[in-house]
């Protein structure tokens, strides 16, 4: 069982047969000799042969009976090998062994091929176990991990929330209808309240709307505290990140917003902990219809029934019966829609070629560059009438968008075992994208959405008209208590192998799955030679950072080994890190490296919030933060600039690196080149690709379209061959897989390109068509 894979569904009483594969046994050292018992086994009998006892442990191995009697102890053929293993280096590398096992060895030996035994083989087993359970110390143990691990009833780890009666009202529909704007009403006119939502950039606008309205209100952030009274009381009111909302806090009202994300493999663990934990007098929630029956069915289990409240979309939205299909046709208010930074950095390129102004958006932006670009993008008085974006402004964002435009109706997604897939967008994601079209109270009173290609577009008619499938299971995540009760029995583990087995003999519930941890163990492994208690590691590995990112991973393992040390991270020490005061960027790859410098500040404020002896400079990294957020603000105004400085200074060749429309279809190593935030040492090049990919779809050479939406799962795989002629792109390196592939085909006979038999047939042909 993969450890990001969802646990089973529990059966009753019944418990699941553990993976005994993430057993990893603990080292036991031999005995070294000159201890007492050597002599008292010795004089007892006499020194062991070596010889002899190694045929009799052998035998023992090999006995049907023994192996029984292990299984029936826990231990299955995998465990019971490597136990026998451990247990013949023990006893053949020892020059003493216990006084009672080393009489049993002899009395064995002494007795083989005589009439009447003094021992057996068998004999041995008692002490076998008790080796096995010392290098397996789970064994002991099972029934308390799997206590600790049964997940089973999650409302019952709420006791306060249980003690109240609790009124659920769900706000279900569209985007753009009015949901959260009556939940949000309600928040205002209660005593007291707290607004749970998934972005900063939302809590931030629930925050500011608040206090507008004179209702005072706190911001609670991963990286941060606002307080809205200037002597640092905490308001009545407080909007948050939904991994932040307290459990333990009464309030009046509460407001979970975008509810249909409990479902979603990394964070849905969140909105299962605000909705069964969160202790105020009325629940609102707002969201897709399609989580409506799983949120019944939960608040079932915890006695409290749901109001429902059905809302319909405030503006019109059509779907056009034509594609863009030439960024010449494009008009005032357009955003187009990507699924890849370096698509916006094609269009992006194009639109200013054709001599107009664009905004762009995407998610590794700073929050403040975000609203900057939303701001140039709104403003009537500006000239940029263009947004360039990718579905980050599905959610957080008020734009003033007239008509959106799907570049590609793929995108890169990760599946629910951590693995990178390509597939069409789903019913959901186009949902929630298109509907930011002709938003309410925007100068656009009808929302359209098209394509930006022809063959895409009869494929998203068919997406939009899906009924969004129902939301079937929640999030669930181990707690840093049940982690430490796991480390109490099993003390040698590694963090990354106690969260696997943690998983591995979970159980829950159909209504429930365990989140992927694939990220939490990464940083598990890479700080594990570093020594921090149990607590302080945990919380290092929920740090939220991109992987991808080796500059911020590598500054996560710089703050860690500083921490152990007991060691402050000051100011000076995070400017000597990041090379602080930094200039403008010159080109795309200066501006990803500013994003990452941008990260690390979100990382280091985000681990003062929890360490704040440790990281105490918060306030100065915040002021230079904001310093960077300008710069970084300097860098996509100017982001063609950047652009044309890349290409220009790229080597020859580096045009040949990805293609534009499947960047993730080559390989995993690909993969981690090309996601939304890559890294920085690769995104010159693969800008000038995209630039180069796009001119050639403008001029009509692209690619060809797949068919159907069944035909998006097996797009960039199969042959090489095959891959090439569908993308249409073909680079050096892939000339030279292909041209070996050739010659393997060549020497297997299946194609035989370049043959005789070919080249005849070709010339019939050819002299056919002739006559």
């Amino acid at each position: 069982a993969s450890s990001s894979s969802s646990a089973s569904s529990g059966d009753g009483g019944a418990s699941r047969a553990p993976d005994t594969s993430l057993f990893v046994p603990v080292p036991l050292k031999p005995g070294l000799g000159g201890a007492a018992e050597e002599d008292v086994g010795a004089e007892l009998t006499r020194p062991l042969d070596k010889g002899e006892v190694l045929k009799n442990l052998n035998k023992f191995y090999k006995r049907k009976e023994i192996q029984r009697l292990g299984a029936e102890n826990g231990l299955d053929a995998r465990l019971f090998h490597q136990a026998f293993i451990s247990f013949r280096k023990y006893i053949m590398e020892s020059s003493s062994v216990s006084a009672d096992l080393h009489i049993i060895l002899n009395d064995i030996c002494c007795g083989a091929g005589k009439i009447f035994l003094l021992g057996h083989v068998d004999d041995l087993f008692p002490f076998f176990l008790r080796h096995a359970k010392q290098i397996f110390p789970m064994l002991d143990c099972m029934d308390d991990l799997r206590k600790i691990s049964d997940l089973r009833l999650p409302p019952n780890w709420y006791p306060d929330a249980r003690a109240i009666q609790r009124k659920i009202i769900f706000h279900a529909g569209p985007t753009n209808s009015g949901k959260t704007y009556h939940a949000i009403q309600r928040f205002l006119s209660a005593k007291s309240g707290i607004y749970c939502g998934p972005l900063k950039l939302l809590a931030h606008e629930i925050f500011q709307k608040s206090n507008d309205a004179n209702v005072p209100c706190d911001l609670v952030t991963g990286e941060e505290r606002v307080y809205a009274n200037e002597d640092a009381r905490q308001a009545p009111h407080v909007a948050c990140t939904i991994e932040m909302c307290s459990t333990n806090t009464p309030y009046e009202v509460a407001v979970i917003d975008e509810i249909q994300m409990i479902r979603d493999p990394a964070r849905g663990w969140a909105w299962t902990r605000a909705l069964l934990g969160l202790c105020a007098e009325e629940i609102h929630i707002c969201g897709e219809p399609a989580a409506i029956d799983l949120v019944t069915e939960l608040m079932y289990t915890t006695g409290e029934e749901v109001e429902v409240r059905n809302y319909e979309r405030l503006t019109p939205l059509t779907v056009l019966d034509h594609a863009l299909e030439s960024l010449d046709n494009l008009r005032p208010g357009d955003c187009i829609v990507c699924f890849s930074k370096n698509d916006i950095y094609s269009i992006s390129r194009q639109i200013e070629a054709r001599g107009l102004e664009c905004a762009v958006i995407y998610g590794s932006l700073p929050p403040g560059t975000k609203l900057e670009q939303a701001k140039k993008f709104n403003d009537p008085d500006d000239p940029c009438k263009i947004l360039v974006a990718t579905d980050a402004i599905g959610m957080g964002l008020n734009l003033c968008i007239r008509r959106i435009i799907f570049n590609s109706i793929v995108k890169p997604t990760v599946n629910e075992k951590g693995e990178k897939e390509i597939d069409s967008i789903t019913t959901s994601q186009a949902l929630q994208i298109a509907g930011r079209a002709g938003r309410f109270g925007s100068s656009f009173k009808q929302g359209e959405v098209t394509t930006m290609h022809r063959d895409d577009l009869v494929q998203l008619k068919e997406i939009l008209s899906e009924a969004v499938p129902p939301v079937k299971a929640a999030g669930l995540h181990p707690t840093p208590e049940q982690i430490e009760m796991f480390a109490y029995h099993l003390p040698d583990a590694t963090l990354s192998n106690l969260i696997d087995i943690f998983v591995s003999l979970s159980q829950v519930d159909g209504m429930y799955f365990v989140c992927n941890i694939d990220d939490f163990k990464f940083l598990a492994d890479m700080i594990q030679h570093i020594p921090l208690n149990l607590r302080s590691r945990y919380v290092f590995c929920t740090a939220p950072l991109n992987r991808k990112e080796p500059f911020v991973c590598t500054t996560l393992l710089k703050f860690a080994r500083q921490f152990s040390r007991n060691e402050p991270l000051t100011f000076d020490w995070l400017c000597r890190h990041t090379k602080w005061p930094l200039a403008a960027p010159k080109n795309i790859k200066e501006l990803v490296h500013l994003e990452a410098v941008h990260d690390v500040f979100d990382l280091y404020l985000w681990l003062s919030y929890r360490f704040m002896d440790m990281f105490p400079d918060a306030v100065l990294v915040r002021d230079i933060q904001k310093k960077l957020d300008d710069i970084i603000q300097i860098g996509v105004c100017n982001i063609t600039k950047l652009i044309r400085a890349s290409q220009s200074a790229a080597a020859p060749g580096t045009a040949e690196v990805v293609s534009e429309d499947f960047p993730l279809s080559r390989t995993k190593k690909d993969a981690s080149v090309v996601s939304d935030r890559h890294g920085a040492a690769s995104a010159e090049a693969l800008s000038v690709a995209v630039e180069a990919a796009g001119l050639r779809r403008e001029k009509n050479l692209r690619p060809s379209r797949l068919g159907s939406r069944q035909d998006l799962k097996s797009y960039g795989r199969g042959s090489l061959a095959n891959r090439l002629l569908r993308e249409g792109l073909l680079t050096q390196e892939m000339l030279r897989q292909l041209e070996s592939e050739w010659q393997d085909q060549h020497r297997n006979g299946r194609y035989g390109f370049g043959s005789k038999r070919d080249d005849q047939h070709r010339s019939k042909e050819t002299g056919k068509k002739r006559k």
